[in-house]
C-alpha cells in the first residue's frame, strides 16, 4: 500500500460514496412496472457496519433518486445521504459545514466526472477499475476490487488499517465462546 494514500487515510472521519457506479455495479435494472432495481453486495455491507463501528461515519451523495438507496442506507447506518444532487460538490460542502470537517477528514469515493469536483476536494479521492478514464487520474487510489463487488469493504478495511483499528473490530468475530 502507497504511504501517501495511508497517510492521507489515518485522517478520515467520513467517507462519502456515490452510489450507481460504486455501491452497485452500475447496472440500472429497470421492471415493466417502471420500479427501478439496484444490487449491492453483502460484503459491501458489512464493510460499512464495520467501519461504522470503528468511528468512521458515512455519508451517500447520488444523483439520482431511488427508494432503495433509502432502504440500504439504514441497513448499513448511513443517516446522512443526498439524493437527486446536480451538484455534488454542493451537496459535499453542505454536509461538511454540517458535520464541523475540514475537507482533508473527507474521503470521496467516485466513478464519474460529475464526481470530479468532491474528488478534487477532499482529503483521500477513491474509485473503482471501471471508473471514467478521467476520473482515474484524480483518485488517490483505484480499488482492486469492482464496483458493487467488494469495493466498498477493500475501502473500509483499508481505512480502519491505516487508522489502527481494524484488527480490534474484527477481533470479536474470531473468539470462540
Amino acid at each position: 500500500m502507497n504511504e501517501a494514500v495511508l497517510a492521507r487515510a489515518k485522517k478520515i472521519k467520513l467517507v462519502i460514496f456515490d452510489v450507481d457506479g460504486v455501491m452497485t455495479d452500475g447496472g440500472l435494472g429497470i421492471g415493466d412496472d417502471g420500479q427501478e432495481y439496484k444490487f449491492f453486495h453483502s460484503l459491501d455491507g458489512f464493510g460499512m457496519k464495520l467501519l461504522k463501528q470503528s468511528g468512521v461515519e458515512m455519508a451517500i451523495i447520488t444523483g439520482r433518486t431511488s427508494n432503495v438507496v433509502v432502504k440500504r442506507a439504514e441497513n448499513t447506518g448511513v443517516f446522512n445521504f443526498y439524493q437527486g444532487v446536480e451538484n455534488k460538490l454542493e451537496a459535499f460542502n453542505d454536509l461538511i459545514q454540517k458535520m464541523n470537517l475540514s475537507p482533508e477528514e473527507v474521503a470521496f469515493m467516485g466513478d464519474d466526472i460529475v464526481d470530479a469536483p468532491p474528488m478534487l476536494r477532499c482529503g483521500l479521492a477513491l474509485t473503482v477499475p471501471t471508473g471514467h478514464r478521467l476520473i482515474k487520474p484524480v483518485a488517490h487510489y483505484v480499488t482492486q476490487a469492482p464496483a458493487g463487488h467488494g469495493a466498498l469493504r477493500e475501502v473500509c478495511e483499508l481505512i480502519m488499517q491505516a487508522q489502527g483499528t481494524f484488527d480490534a473490530v474484527i477481533a470479536p468475530y474470531f473468539k470462540l465462546p
